[in-house]
């Protein structure tokens, strides 16, 4: 975010402010000892400018070039002075050009942000004027305008230094209301969420919650098994998430009642897939477990750059072997479990690209 002047309307005034000085010193070319100093000033005022005022250039002027101003406001009192007597019957007028050119000049290399070598040139040049004017010379600062050309400098310093942290002030609150309407969108997404799994959980709950009330906890053998097959289907709803449609549903079901344990892990790799292709892929899921007699079957999501979208492996305890999740930090694969099933379900999307 910019704050301030268009820049095209801003170096358009400075031109013009700059060429207006040249104007004044033509004006009064014969009042000067030797025009050919004064003409040689201008050209060095002519050039630093236009090299100052170049579009295309960064927003902060370059050491060199701020340092080139410098010594071109330096070299330029130094040429149009000794031409000029500064005792001079009815005032020298407009051939003090140079004072505001020079202040011109700093001014825009203190907007271009190098205050420094701004306030070092009029700095010199007051320096040098009193020099010049010896005993008038505290005078002639005013007289010349020096002062006024310092202030030029000191106003364009104040207004950068504004304008900059104005223009700072304004990223952070974009970036602060950003992170407020992320935040916002973050707990709307899990307020969501939240309803949506109550609800799901409530639906699927309901119907044993009432056998529960009816029998005040009387349960049979089959309706504990039936309360375990339900744990186990909620917690599906919950880990499995996009691994889960009315087909694998029906065959993690069935594959549980006859003696199956069943693990889904939804780890974002269907997250953004077109839902015909997750539906072809999850059909697919569900054929794999209505195949196999594995006595533990695990399915887990590829990572989403992967050409795999589904992972499944169905294992058989072999002895007194047992198989443990897969991909647990603490556990391994007990070396006596038998591998049954090793499938990895392909993305639709890389099997059309072979």
């Amino acid at each position: 975010m910019r704050i301030g002047v268009p820049r095209a309307l801003i170096v358009s005034m400075a031109a013009l402010f700059s060429g207006y000085h040249i104007v004044l010193g033509l004006y009064t070319i014969e009042v000067p000892a030797n025009p050919l100093a004064v003409l040689a000033a201008m050209v060095l005022y002519a050039l630093a400018t236009t090299i100052s005022l170049l579009p295309g250039q960064p927003e902060r002027m370059p050491v060199w070039m701020a340092a080139l101003n410098v010594a071109v406001c330096v070299s330029m009192t130094l040429l149009i002075t000794p031409q000029l007597d500064p005792g001079r019957e009815g005032g020298l007028g407009y051939a003090t050009w140079y004072v505001a050119a020079i202040g011109t000049l700093m001014t825009i290399t203190s907007t271009r942000k190098r205050h420094m070598f701004a306030w070092a040139g009029v700095g010199l040049l007051a320096l040098q004027t009193l020099w010049w004017g010896g005993a008038n010379g505290p005078a002639l600062l005013l007289g010349t305008g020096v002062i006024g050309s310092a202030s030029w400098v000191a106003i364009s310093h104040i207004l950068s230094r504004a304008l900059a942290k104005a223009s700072l002030d304004a990223q952070r609150f974009a970036q602060a209301e950003r992170e407020a309407t992320d935040w916002q969108a973050a707990q709307e997404a899990h307020l969501y969420e939240r309803q949506f799994r109550l609800g799901q959980t409530s639906t699927m709950a309901a119907p044993m919650l009432h056998v529960i009330e009816r029998s005040q906890g009387e349960l049979t053998d089959e309706q504990r098994r039936e309360c375990i097959y339900l744990e186990a289907a909620i917690r599906d709803e919950i880990r499995g998430r996009e691994l889960l449609n009315d087909a694998v549903r029906a065959q993690v079901m069935a594959a549980r009642r006859r003696g199956a344990t069943v693990t889904l892990f939804d780890e974002g790799g269907l997250d953004g897939m077109d839902p015909g292709e997750r539906e072809h892929v999850l059909n697919q899921l569900a054929v794999a477990i209505r195949g196999t007699s594995a006595r533990r079957i695990i399915a887990r999501t590829a990572p989403v750059d992967s050409d795999v979208a589904i992972t499944v492996v169905g294992l058989t305890p072999v002895g007194d072997g047992s198989a443990r999740d897969l991909g647990s930090a603490e556990e391994e694969d007990d070396e006596d479990d038998e591998v049954d099933l090793w499938m990895e379900i392909p993305r639709p999307s890389a099997m059309s690209r072979r």
